[in-house]
């Protein structure tokens, strides 16, 4: 029996590319995202059978009725990818709005919680029990790029909701890591190639990696047996500046 996963963000960059790799290695696709046209686009490159679900993270009753569907559909749920992410151009705290802090924590955390408390609920009651939840956490989960409070708070945040559903998820066989990635070739870093602001408050051209990268290492994740996790990966650019002190 074909295993059934579900990528959030699944339009474009990053879980285009993951929703690729998992066609590729055998599983049943639910593609999520807010615009129909760019799943159905991603939906176009799937050689297996996909179900593409137009649906806004941060709406919580819309999540319900996602899970809802999915279990009418399938009868269960064995992977989920906690892609959908948002972020702003760079701006100094002081200059933040509220508004602004909260669409970037609707999306890149409450969304998040709300996927995952609904995959617990049906990784709980399925049979055989469990599943896997590998969560999108940015190299900004470690350190911060100048400007960037709203992001990486957030992303910090997530390794917080990776580490207590990777504890809580034990007893039921659900098993959680966390990716990290930096600088994957997607509309979201092609900013990159005029400069982006440094540390030292110099700007640089910083290297990419190609996206399909993050694809192989997240298929890898959920390619485990449920009694072996990969807590932390971090995929990257190998000469992005991350690693040394400047």
């Amino acid at each position: 029996m074909k295993k059934i996963a579900l990528v959030t963000g699944a339009g474009s960059g990053v879980g285009r590319a993951v929703a690729v790799a998992l066609d590729e290695a055998g599983f049943t696709l639910v593609l999520v995202g807010r615009r129909a046209e760019a799943l159905d686009a991603t939906k176009k490159l799937l050689k297996g059978e996909s179900l593409a679900v137009p649906t806004d993270v941060t709406d919580d009753a819309a999540v319900e009725k996602l899970f809802a569907t999915v279990k009418a559909k399938f009868g269960r749920l064995d992977f989920l990818f906690n892609n959908a992410g948002a972020g702003l151009p760079a701006t100094s705290i002081e200059d933040v709005t509220p508004a602004q802090w909260r669409s970037i924590v609707d999306v890149n955390l409450n969304g998040m919680f709300y996927c995952t408390r609904a995959a617990f609920r049906l990784m709980k009651e399925q049979s055989p029990q469990g599943g896997r939840i590998v969560n999108n956490g940015s190299i900004s989960a470690h350190v911060p790029r100048p400007g960037s409070v709203a992001y990486t708070a957030t992303k910090h945040a997530v390794t917080g909701l990776t580490r207590s559903a990777s504890l809580d998820g034990r007893k039921y066989d659900i098993a959680c890591g966390q990716v990290d990635i930096g600088n994957a070739a997607t509309e979201m870093t092609a900013r990159m190639a005029k400069g982006v602001p440094q540390a030292n408050g110099t700007m640089a051209v910083e290297p990419t990696m190609a996206v399909d990268n993050v694809g192989k290492t997240v298929a890898l994740m959920a390619s485990l047996p449920l009694d072996a996790n990969i807590q932390f990966v971090t995929v990257m650019a190998t000469k992005m500046p991350f690693i040394g002190r400047g």
